[in-house]
């Protein structure tokens, strides 16, 4: 069973499907983390949605690169879990099927591509508590035990 965290789903709302690929990257006793500006300003593990046609880990190395500028190498997958929420960007309630992986930073191209995203490298324990929701938060804090 994948555990679900945050807010039930509403009975009212009809919620589609929208898998994601979402990263823990640790370089030393830093995480790196992207802080994402709108719609409501908080600090999350890299990653995004999962394209037609695209595997998990293709989307991972590209959302990651997206949202934080670095290239990540050797991901490997720690579990998922799934939370109910309204995207406003997409004008969509979405039931997210979050993928959590274990990836190494390698090299930084450049500053993120992705408006409103500001890559944010933090202490780890400090990381795991800034995490906006409480999926991201269960896994880094899961994996660094």
């Amino acid at each position: 069973m994948i555990p679900r965290f945050g807010t039930p789903p509403e009975r009212n709302k009809r919620y589609k499907l929208r898998a994601g690929a979402y990263a823990i990257l640790l370089r030393g006793d830093q995480m790196l983390v992207t802080h994402q500006a709108a719609p409501t300003p908080e600090f999350q593990l890299p990653g995004g949605g999962i394209d037609p046609g695209e595997s998990p880990v293709v989307a991972l190395m590209r959302e990651v690169f997206e949202e934080t500028g670095y290239r990540i190498s050797k991901p490997r997958r720690l579990g998922a879990f799934r939370r109910f929420t309204y995207m406003p960007d997409y004008d969509l309630w979405a039931e997210k099927l979050c993928a959590i992986y274990l990836a190494t930073p390698t090299l930084r191209i450049g500053p993120p591509s992705e408006p409103g995203h500001k890559a944010v490298w933090m202490d780890v324990e400090m990381a795991v508590a800034q995490l906006g929701n409480a999926g991201d938060r269960h896994f880094a804090a899961r994996f660094l035990r």
